[in-house]
């Protein structure tokens, strides 16, 4: 165990280095944003090698799911950091994560997202995290995927907490289908608070995409409901599946 913590800690720090000065110098030379370009190619990558000097492995269920010619919001659950590694390894179309400001004061990290196009969200300021959501709308027009946390959080029990209404409110805006994503069994390795990694293999559950044409803002809290049953299943089957 305590070689693949070892292994865990020189591989956040050394391919947060290579990957995170990768992406700002490529932006600082005004590279474009297109997909399986650099930010993205740097995105799965980093996450790529951390898992693996890490000994994880990422499962998936539904990943055909994912539309190929137009943009979504994937929707998922939060328990762990290692939850933005599994979804950055294995999500083959372009997408960008919408990340709490916190994540800004990280040390070369939090300059990397923001150069790779990640959009950052004060989710204590409403109208702030609103402005957030709409930018996020405008970028999603543009053909690339969003990645947002519903619950707005990390769960410090694992279980699931009650989905925030932002990320509907966006995919309505966008006009583009919600993918409900849950992501099992990352609570265990890192639980919020700890440092210590307890490697084990994660499951990404991946939901039909659910239309949002012609839906308009009164719509967010049934899009929200709809959303939120099909992750509760999909917990269900993750606890059938690991007996």
């Amino acid at each position: 165990m305590i070689f693949r913590q070892i292994g865990y800690l020189i591989a956040i720090t050394i391919f947060t280095l290579w990957y995170g000065f990768k992406v700002m110098i490529a932006a600082a030379l005004g590279v474009k944003h297109r997909s399986g370009g650099v930010y993205d190619e740097s995105c799965r990558r980093w996450s790529s090698k951390v898992l693996k000097w890490s000994g994880i492995e990422v499962n998936t269920k539904g990943l055909s799911h994912i539309p190929s010619d137009n943009p979504v919001v994937f929707v998922a659950n939060h328990q762990s950091f290692f939850d933005i590694l599994a979804l950055g390894s294995v999500i083959p179309t372009t997408f960008r994560f919408v990340a709490k400001r916190e994540l800004k004061k990280i040390p070369i990290m939090g300059g990397s997202l923001r150069a790779a196009g990640h959009i950052y969200i004060d989710r204590q300021k409403r109208q702030s995290a609103f402005g957030s959501y709409q930018k996020a709308a405008e970028i999603v027009k543009t053909g690339i995927s969003a990645m947002v946390f519903g619950e707005g959080t990390r769960s410090r029990t694992g279980n699931l907490l009650p989905f925030k209404k932002g990320p509907f409110v966006l995919a309505i805006a966008a006009q583009v289908p919600v993918v409900p994503v849950y992501v099992a069994h990352t609570f265990g390795i890192l639980p919020k608070g700890e440092w210590r990694i307890h490697p084990h293999p994660i499951t990404l559950y991946f939901g039909e995409p659910i239309p949002t044409a012609g839906l308009d803002y009164e719509d967010r809290k049934e899009l929200l409901k709809q959303t939120q049953r099909v992750i509760e299943a999909f917990c269900v089957d993750a606890k059938r599946d690991s007996e």
